[in-house]
């Protein structure tokens, strides 16, 4: 016999194996297939604990591993939307509210508050640890194009000038991963893996 309680935290559960499903844009690094949001989701919860040391002040790291691991639950409704597709994000916001409605409400009411609390904290990017988050969130997929020699972006014409629009979000979180970042941009468009 369960309880209401376990009944729904194990209903979340069951949802999010539809994780695994969601395919990124983005491709694994050996270029065999895209990526799906469960592993994006790992990556980046991952790299939010071993690169704690470059977060900026007032920044949780572990705080943000677990919001990472919680940013893309919404896209179980909503989809993965590529990044540089403007038609898609017109709406995103939109839907992943929608989207969190219903999937944070299938928990008991109180882990319901709390980790719509920390979606809504990534999506405002208004305190030092969301924007940590984020600054990862933008550095794994420019890290993956850069080693699949522009793998995303080379297919859908992706520019220098889009890209470096993300890396400065990734200063914004995180100064020192930015500068790294603008780096591999500079060096993609140089090897010819990112147009000009």
């Amino acid at each position: 016999m369960t309880t209401d309680r376990l009944t729904r935290q194990l209903a979340f559960v069951l949802e999010l194996d539809k994780l695994k499903t969601i395919l990124r844009q983005t491709l694994l690094t050996d270029s065999s297939r895209q990526e799906n949001d469960a592993e994006h989701s790992w990556h980046v919860a991952m790299m939010a604990v071993l690169l704690a040391e470059y977060a900026p002040e007032g920044a949780d790291p572990l705080a943000a591993s677990r919001m990472l691991l919680f940013h893309d639950v919404v896209e179980i409704d909503a989809g993965d939307t590529f990044i540089h597709d403007d038609k898609g994000n017109a709406d995103k916001a939109a839907r992943e509210q929608e989207a969190a409605d219903r999937l944070y409400g299938l928990l008991p009411p109180d882990q319901a508050t709390e980790l719509r609390a920390l979606w809504d904290e990534y999506e405002e990017r208004a305190t030092p640890t969301a924007r940590f988050a984020d600054a990862l969130d933008r550095l794994q997929p420019i890290m993956n194009n850069f080693a699949t020699q522009g793998g995303t972006w080379k297919p859908h014409n992706v520019t220098a000038g889009k890209v470096l629009k993300l890396v400065e979000r990734i200063k914004a979180g995180a100064p020192a991963l930015g500068e790294y970042a603008e780096g591999l941009v500079e060096e993609a468009v140089r090897r010819g893996y990112l147009l000009p």
